[in-house]
């Protein structure tokens, strides 16, 4: 009895010790890096623009019913130079009535009220710059120009060296913020009740 015990507890063991070889196995790598750096972003104004009361006779029936431009001004403050982007967050994701823009929210829970776009121009920093963006997490950049910057795209300042535009390492900024902002097609709209503009972004600081 003893004998077979220890035979069958052999190739048991066998058996386990060949599964562990044999498994299948993946690797999990952590990374990062700690930054002593620390940027402040504000807005002018307190980052609020309202266009005060429109009447809903004033709308375009068939077309956006365009807003007067309206800009603000976005200072970045950093303890050291260092290199940053800025990363628009619409909170408003899905409301936007046109593509690659930032939404003004919902009537009725399904009708898109308007969009508006943001532009970042004339950028004046510690170091001459200009404002860059991204939209694949920083792999590529080109100049903003007259681009409007989508949401959760990348923007930050840098220059062009060796025909490669790159952000580099800048510790105080000024840029403004240019909203292109317009109210959907009336047609497409209830507006019998008087309706909230509900436009909200967050303006968040990664480093690069």
């Amino acid at each position: 009895m003893n004998k077979t015990l220890t035979t069958l507890g052999t190739a048991l063991l066998l058996g386990m010790t060949s599964f562990a070889y044999g498994s299948s196995s993946t690797d999990l790598t952590v990374k990062g890096v700690i930054t002593p750096a620390a940027c402040t972003p504000s807005l002018s104004g307190g980052g609020v623009v309202d266009y005060g009361k429109i009447s809903s006779k004033d709308l375009l029936p068939d077309t956006h019913t365009p807003f007067q431009d309206r800009t603000l001004q976005l200072t970045v403050s950093c303890n050291s130079p260092v290199r940053f982007a800025i990363v628009p967050v619409d909170n408003r994701a899905g409301t936007s009535s046109s593509a690659g823009a930032f939404g003004l929210g919902l009537i009725n829970g399904n009708e898109k009220l308007g969009r508006y776009f943001l532009h970042f121009l004339n950028p004046v920093a510690d170091v001459p710059s200009m404002a860059i963006q991204s939209q694949n997490n920083g792999q590529t950049w080109f100049e903003l120009s007259n681009s409007a910057l989508q949401p959760d795209g990348l923007m930050s300042f840098g220059s062009r060296t060796s025909g490669a535009t790159t952000p580099h390492n800048v510790q105080d900024v000024i840029v403004d913020v240019l909203l292109l902002t317009a109210i959907a097609p009336a047609s497409g709209l209830t507006l019998t009740d008087e309706q909230k503009i509900d436009g909200s972004a967050t303006f968040q600081i990664t480093y690069l």
